[in-house]
């Protein structure tokens, strides 16, 4: 199937084109071609990831510690890329190589179990000069098959939803030109085996986004909206595109493999020694477009003003897409980070700070769209700082975040829709007219407060349980302060989405007309989003037995890396979160159970000096 993954970003660009060109003539608009083309991408997204997943399994069985399999594979590295003087035979001992790797799963020998799933097919696409080819290629592993299941789900899902939230809307046809155009531009990303395309699908996104954002041009805020979120994006682009460059000049190639072949094999083009320094600067550039895309302090201020665009789009950016793209690229190129311990650093202060001012923030929002969009900003920031310390974990709270948090995002276009209001102070009491609304919201909500058993628990305990592996055994500073700024994030996070619930779902109905449950169309993906958000968690239990088994085998880039970082769960840790969690849950009840008429969090702004 892995063959054929080219097909996942090409089935929503072709259905486009299609909607496009014949949507007004069809029944539905258009909309039918998307659903389809997407319903097509999901199940071939699903056979990919059932043969990669079964292949890095199997690998993960046959070198348990992985110690081994992962020293093969650099001294493999240290021939192709040392020996290599120009990019054509580095390329081309790289693809062999991971061809052999990937074995399509079934491979005989030592040599197809040693190694994680990679799989790479590259075409020319155009010269460069000097003997430099640039390819269009696509690189298949554990990431991209992850990333390819969760982008494709959750555009489904938001794409049935659209059809009844956009119903009646004049620019209906092009609303789904546009979805599906964002969906293919974000799984080019995701796909490309070297950073020009990743840089063309970076900025497809942000260009989709700019669309989106400002669908409802007509009026200022909207249309202001998008300009802030395409020129706050487009300043971190300025350090991506700088990134890029730098890469090139180190190794003169911009295929993903020969640089990370390069950077563990610590050498340039041409066999020099590796510039660290150098490194350091261009993996720092790339991180500035991450922190513009993915929303982190400083560049994270665009991100609650794109609450303008149609609900169904901000569970589509704000979740399995747009912000998760910086999240993707550092990932991606995790190998290369892991040389240069001070981006590292870098990465782990910028998150925790992200974590903290957007929790807080969130704390004093009346818009519920954008007491969830400082929410996203705030897990972004876990899953930037994760990945300070642990692969695995950043990409692991990726993957649940995208589920619950689609869901949320979801479940308020359901309640703006039913009280043509984004604010709380227009809501209230909607727990019997709209239940299917209120259970799956609350579902959700557990989940993003991280607790036992759902998605979220899972997830951020792997993200603080990773920074305290590190401060324990290497005496890490940002480790422990990602544990307790973490920690206390995670109270004021339960706090926060208690205040929702209260607002929103108890006391009397405070807004205008007679709320009712949304229809089918936006009822049924609650109710299908609502199973991950509860237990897609529970795939990577952190368990010694079922290590080589979940998530981190499944997703794994190396076997070193794997067989190096086992699985850990603190449950001093665990209790110790899941209190605070719960006394967030209690201040925010004691706070709003009565559904007051003045925001206890915004009396102190309205306070007169006498107060004090």
């Amino acid at each position: 199937m892995s063959d054929y993954a080219w097909l996942v970003p090409a089935l929503p660009a072709l259905s486009a084109v299609l909607i496009m060109v014949l949507g007004r003539l069809l029944p539905k608009k258009g909309a039918e071609i998307g659903i389809v083309a997407i319903a097509a991408a999901l199940a071939l997204s699903v056979g990919i990831a059932v043969e990669v997943f079964s292949a890095n399994v199997d690998a993960a069985a046959a070198a348990p510690h992985g110690e081994e399999g992962g020293e093969t594979d650099h001294a493999a590295a240290d021939v192709q890329v040392a020996s290599a003087g120009d990019v054509q035979v580095a390329t081309a001992a790289t693809d062999e190589h991971a061809e052999e790797e990937a074995g399509h799963g079934s491979g005989s020998g030592e040599s197809s179990a040693a190694h994680a799933f990679v799989e790479e097919r590259a075409v020319p696409w155009a010269v460069l000069g000097g003997g430099h080819v640039l390819e269009l290629g696509m690189r298949v592993d554990g990431l991209t098959a992850m990333m390819f299941l969760l982008v494709t789900f959750v555009s489904l899902m938001v794409q049935v939803y659209s059809t009844g939230y956009m119903h009646g809307d004049p620019r209906y046809t092009y609303f789904f030109t546009l979805l599906s155009i964002f969906t293919a531009s974000m799984l080019l990303l995701v796909i490309s085996s070297n950073m020009i395309m990743v840089l063309m699908g970076w900025e497809l996104v942000g260009v989709c986004s700019f669309l989106l954002i400002g669908f409802w041009w007509e009026e200022k805020e909207n249309s202001s909206a998008a300009i802030k979120a395409f020129l706050t994006t487009k300043l971190g682009d300025v350090g991506l595109i700088i990134g890029v460059i730098v890469l090139w000049s180190m190794f003169r190639t911009f295929d993903i493999s020969a640089i990370l072949g390069a950077v563990e094999a610590n050498v340039q083009a041409g066999g020099a020694p590796l510039n660290t320094g150098m490194l350091t600067f261009g993996l720092l550039a790339l991180f500035f477009g991450a922190v513009g895309k993915s929303a982190q302090f400083p560049l994270h201020t665009w991100l609650p003003d794109a609450m303008a665009g149609p609900t169904p789009v901000s569970a589509l950016i704000h979740a399995a897409t747009m912000v998760t793209a910086g999240i993707f690229l550092v990932a991606r190129l995790y190998p290369a980070y892991e040389h240069s311990p001070v981006a590292l650093a870098v990465i782990a202060i910028t998150g925790t700070i992200t974590l903290l001012i957007a929790g807080l923030l969130a704390l004093v929002q009346d818009d519920v769209k954008k007491v969830l969009a400082y929410s996203t900003i705030s897990q972004l920031g876990y899953m930037v700082a994760a990945l300070a310390f642990s692969y695995t974990a950043g990409i692991f709270h990726l993957f649940t975040h995208g589920f619950f948090k689609a869901l949320l995002f979801l479940g308020a276009g359901s309640l703006i829709h039913a009280v043509h209001s984004n604010n709380m102070s227009d809501m209230g009491g909607l727990r019997k007219a709209m239940p299917i609304t209120f259970w799956t919201f609350l579902i959700g909500s557990l989940a993003l407060m991280a607790i036992p058993v759902f998605a979220g628990f899972w997830s951020k305990d792997e993200v603080l349980a990773g920074a305290l592996s590190d401060a324990i055994n290497n005496g890490s500073v940002t480790g422990w302060i990602l544990v307790i700024a973490g920690s206390l994030g995670g109270m004021i996070t339960a706090f926060y989405m208690t205040r929702v619930l209260w607002l929103v779902f108890a006391g009397p109905f405070r807004g205008h007309g007679h709320p009712h449950e949304s229809g089918p169309a936006m009822a049924w993906p609650l109710l299908i989003l609502a199973v991950p958000a509860a237990l897609v968690g529970l795939i990577n239990i952190p368990s010694a037995a079922l290590h080589s088994k979940g998530f981190a085998a499944w997703t794994m880039f190396d076997l070193e890396y794997f067989g190096g970082h086992p699985a850990h769960f603190f449950w001093s840790l665990a209790i110790i979160t899941t209190l605070l969690a719960f006394a967030g849950i209690g201040i925010g009840t004691l706070l709003y159970r009565q559904v007051p008429e003045r925001e206890p969090m915004l009396r102190a702004w309205a306070c007169s000096p006498n107060c004090w």
